[in-house]
């Protein structure tokens, strides 16, 4: 017959102590912990932000770009320079993910922490003195490179330091700083968009050196990773790690658990390696959460998140929204109440898989929704109006629920061996897809479907197209004249004859 005491908890059933699936009132200091790791990326928002917002500003317009009386506020940037512009952090990070592998292979989750923070260093001053389009698009790549190593980093760390219960909270924390990021960028902009000169966008870009002047003194106060210390035989200091980090949130005997899982699992995933690190995560079952990770981080670009955070402040003042410059603080200050709510439900109500539903099919609609209104009614005040409306339900339906959910998803999937291989691929991929038409999309733009595939059979490069000389036009060209030449002949004999 059963005592009370043999009974489980529905956590025990699932394979872990119930003792050790505890809350935040418990694990309060390892949620600060993971919160401060979290401020990684509040550099990237402000970074998107301040930027997005650059290309309005007469200062900045006046160094990167030319006047032109016809357009709105009497400046204008090509296409191509903001393309680049907002590309190239994109580019940058694509190649930071290349140093990330061989660097995690010897240095923790602290020391690359450290290293972004020395390449945004190197960001910050370049983009600051920067008198042409390609010198900020050199900042640019720097910031991106730096991006992909706190995104990683930082995110694999939390991931694995965190009790299962607070993993999806706390790695959801990224969506709150990004956005607490993009508000700060936004405000600052807003205070300095009215300065006609270089200062009205170099003091917002020196205050990206508070980002990792921060973080490079948070880092000397907190542990490293145990399940990297212990991927790197270190156990005494893994140990010392998960005591820091758990403080008194656990009595010891379910410390020691947690320890000896954590051993056993690094154990398992060492003796299953069969070659390198960037081979295995397409080996057996590595493949199947490979392709997850992947499509969770690819899932960020194709939501239309890039849109709203590359081109938002632009796009608002083509659809005619006044004060543009207010709006994009409002719109994040709604945002960062949707993700509020997001971490909520993600803690209380639902799990990953229905919260990433929820976001991305409101995604779909947030899209659509604008479309119709400026097929229906273009270049109107009301499709001004249903643009904003629909932002706001996108910021609030899939930076909540979507796009907080995309980060815990993205590093728990994998093993910890090949966490960080396998979170830089992710990443990596996710941002060539943001860069994709940049990449390898020409514009072609009054050429003739016969001219269009002239060009793909010459295979002219994607900068080249609006310019090539397609052969195909001027031999027709050439054609008409003589086909034409000899229609005038044969009526000039036709009246001669009569």
């Amino acid at each position: 017959m059963f005592t009370s005491k043999t009974f489980l908890s529905t956590d025990d059933v699932m394979g872990i102590s119930g003792q050790r699936n505890n809350g935040i009132r418990e694990n309060w200091k390892c949620a600060l912990i993971c919160l401060g790791m979290a401020f990684a990326t509040a550099q990237y928002g402000f970074d998107v932000a301040a930027i997005g917002t650059f290309q309005t500003m007469p200062g900045f317009l006046m160094t990167f770009g030319y006047r032109d009386p016809a357009l709105k506020g009497g400046w204008g940037i090509s296409t191509t320079d903001q393309q680049l512009i907002a590309s190239f952090l994109n580019v940058g990070t694509i190649i930071g993910v290349f140093f990330i592998t061989p660097f995690g292979r010897y240095f923790g989750r602290r020391h690359g922490i450290w290293m972004g923070t020395i390449v945004a260093f190197a960001g910050c001053a370049t983009q600051i003195v920067a008198t042409s389009v390609a010198a900020l698009c050199v900042g640019r790549a720097l910031m991106g490179a730096s991006n992909a190593f706190f995104i990683t980093f930082s995110n694999a760390y939390i991931v694995e330091c965190t009790p299962p219960r607070l993993r999806a909270v706390c790695s959801a924390m990224f969506a709150v700083t990004i956005n607490i990021g993009t508000i700060l960028g936004a405000v600052v902009d807003e205070r300095t968009s009215h300065i006609m000169g270089k200062l009205s966008y170099q003091i917002p870009l020196a205050c990206l050196f508070i980002f990792p002047t921060l973080l490079s003194i948070f880092v000397f106060f907190i542990p490293e990773s145990p399940r990297w210390l212990v991927l790197h035989d270190r156990h005494e200091e893994a140990e010392k790690s998960l005591i820091h980090l758990r403080g008194n949130s656990l009595e010891p005997e379910f410390l020691q658990e947690e320890f000896v899982e954590i051993i056993r699992g690094v154990e398992e995933e060492k003796s299953n390696a069969t070659g390198s690190s960037m081979v295995d995560i397409f080996k057996g079952t590595n493949l199947r959460r490979t392709m997850l990770c992947v499509a969770v981080a690819v899932s960020r670009a194709s939501s239309g998140v890039w849109v709203f955070l590359s081109y938002g402040t632009y796009f608002y003042q083509q659809a005619g929204v006044d004060d543009i410059f207010k709006i994009s603080i409002y719109s994040m200050v709604v945002q960062l109440v949707g993700v509020t709510a997001g971490l909520y439900c993600a803690y209380k109500v639902w799990g990953r898989r229905t919260m990433l539903l929820i976001g991305t099919g409101s995604a779909v609609i947030a899209m659509v929704g604008p479309a119709i209104a400026a097929a229906v009614a273009p270049g109107t005040a009301q499709a001004a109006r249903v643009f904003l409306a629909f932002n706001f339900f996108y910021v609030i339906t899939y930076s909540g629920f979507a796009g907080s959910m995309t980060w815990p998803v993205s590093a728990e999937v994998v093993n910890s061996r090949l966490r960080v291989v396998t979170l830089s691929f992710a990443t990596g991929v996710d941002y060539v897809f943001a860069s994709f038409f940049w990449l390898f999309l020409p514009d072609m733009k009054g050429r003739s479907l016969e001219e269009i595939d002239e060009l793909f059979e010459k295979q002219v490069p994607t900068r080249d197209f609006p310019t090539f000389e397609c052969q195909s036009s001027s031999q027709a060209h050439d054609i008409a004249l003589h086909k034409m030449e000899e229609a005038k002949v044969a009526v000039t004999q036709v009246e001669s004859a009569t």
